[in-house]
């Protein structure tokens, strides 16, 4: 995943991408209309001209603020009992809301459109031929603004429940296991620890997470300069700055530098290239409905079955990894174990669960089940995990 692509994936995930988007949107629509006169009848100017529209339009316009308003309290309200209940991480994965984001859109975008026609024909900008396509443009914003109040209304009856938090973190969990068990290595050869060899260390170039890799461009350096890279930090670990994040044998200054910046790293973790993360999320939720203040092990059972649902269903079941597809072939990284998932999701629920029996029986017949997944490395992973847990 380049930079750019990367880049491309996160900006339609963003409000405020949506909002400048339908806004602008709005106001070219405005800018066309008078160009749209020449295809009108002369009859239509007095039928649906300027006395027609107006109101309509000073309606959008003190409407749409005050819903916009209103939904923006709501939707904030919501995304904070969600992380109260859940986990406070699962705040940044909320803002993501698709249908949060566009109803929003739809309504900042209704009274941008409306403000700034009515502003238009206060100035007299617009003749009664351009009156009438202003006048199907608002039909067409209306319809577009009550179609959203509705998606609203059923949204609302199920944002910021623990049921919405888990099926978010369960479905952003599931594309980055899907995309684990394509590409396990992210595209490069796989290694074991074993297997780097001795060479100088590319540092980090600051402190926090490895967020994302970028795979491609460390391939083309790797390939112009002749040197294998062995990468040492997978996405989601934590890293010091300056200490090593790969080992490039033979390498130069110069390279290690390039390298190092070819690796994206930040305060918080991000699901494109951690599976991790995301089975963190749904132990973290467990972990707080066991809480002594809280004491909902149902909450902590049905996290443990989307657990138990994701690593059958997403864990490859064939772990060799076949050097021969490799695209990156001068990229080595190590792949992500069925241990290092069962590590992120059984132990910190646990932990928790001392006082809960019937949580550490769900566990024992959730591993008991995964014991008998066709993946080679899951039923040693079990059997280890459940004599560290369950004795």
């Amino acid at each position: 995943m380049s930079r750019l692509l990367l880049f491309l994936r996160r900006l339609p995930r963003q409000l405020w991408f949506r909002v400048v988007a339908l806004s602008l949107f709005s106001l070219l629509a405005l800018a066309m209309a008078p160009l749209m006169t020449p295809f009108l009848s002369d009859d239509l100017s007095d039928r649906f001209g300027r006395e027609a529209v107006l109101p309509v339009l000073t309606i959008l316009a003190s409407g749409m603020l005050a819903v916009t308003t209103f939904s923006l309290n709501v939707m904030v309200s919501a995304y904070r009992t969600a992380s109260s209940t859940a986990t406070p991480r699962v705040y940044r994965l909320l803002l993501e809301d698709t249908v949060t984001q566009s109803v929003l859109a739809t309504f900042t975008g209704g009274f941008v459109y409306a403000l700034s026609a009515i502003i238009l024909f206060r100035a007299k900008v617009y003749t009664p031929e351009a009156a009438v396509i202003v006048f199907g443009l608002t039909v067409l914003m209306v319809v577009l603004i009550v179609i959203a109040i509705l998606r609203w209304i059923d949204h609302l009856s199920d944002l910021g429940s623990m049921d919405h938090t888990l099926r978010l973190i369960e479905t952003r969990s599931r594309d980055s296991l899907q995309a684990r068990k394509t590409t396990p290595c992210l595209g490069g050869r796989c290694h074991t620890g074993a297997e780097v060899p001795e060479g100088p260390p590319i540092p980090a170039a600051r402190s926090g997470f490895v967020r994302v890799i970028d795979m491609a461009a460390i391939n083309a350096r790797a390939q112009d300069a002749d040197v294998d890279v062995y990468l040492t930090r997978l996405p989601g670990e934590f890293v010091l700055r300056g200490r090593p994040l790969a080992i490039a044998p033979q390498a130069d200054d110069d390279f290690c530098q390039a390298i190092s910046e070819l690796v994206d790293i930040g305060d918080v973790r991000s699901f494109e290239q951690d599976p991790t993360f995301g089975l963190t999320l749904l132990a973290e939720t467990a972990q707080r409905a066991l809480s002594p203040g809280v004491n909902d092990p149902g909450t902590a059972i049905e996290v443990m079955g989307r657990i138990e649902r994701l690593l059958w269903e997403t864990l490859p079941e064939d772990t060799d990894a076949r050097d021969d597809d490799a695209r990156f072939a001068r990229v080595h990284l190590a792949p992500v174990t069925a241990a290092a998932l069962l590590k992120a999701s059984f132990p910190p629920i646990a932990r928790c669960a001392k006082e809960a029996p019937e949580v550490l029986a769900w566990m024992d017949k959730a591993l008991t089940a995964l014991e008998h997944h066709p993946n080679a490395e899951m039923p040693g992973a079990v059997q280890d995990l459940r004599k560290s847990l369950l004795g």
